[in-house]
């Protein structure tokens, strides 16, 4: 379903590498970290007390989020 490729992540740390503000680079790459688990734990482990199309929105929902997490990154 959602996939991040090699070369992306490659790109995404190594522009938390090049933040000059440590903690602003930590605190992105836990964020980027939390959000991924979430997505992760949704997709491998389904709830099957779901509804498939409730399962899917989570899924879409938590995608969005790691979308917004990489553009934030990749906007510093």
């Amino acid at each position: 379903m959602v996939k991040i490729e090699n070369v992306e992540l490659d790109r995404i740390i190594e522009k938390l590498e090049l933040i000059e503000d440590e903690k602003l680079a930590v605190s992105l790459l836990k964020e980027f970290n939390d959000k991924t688990k979430i997505l992760g734990q949704l997709i491998t482990n389904r709830d099957p007390n779901l509804s498939h199309s409730d399962w899917e929105k989570q899924c879409l929902d938590a995608k969005k989020d790691v979308d917004s997490i990489v553009k934030k990154i990749e906007e510093i």
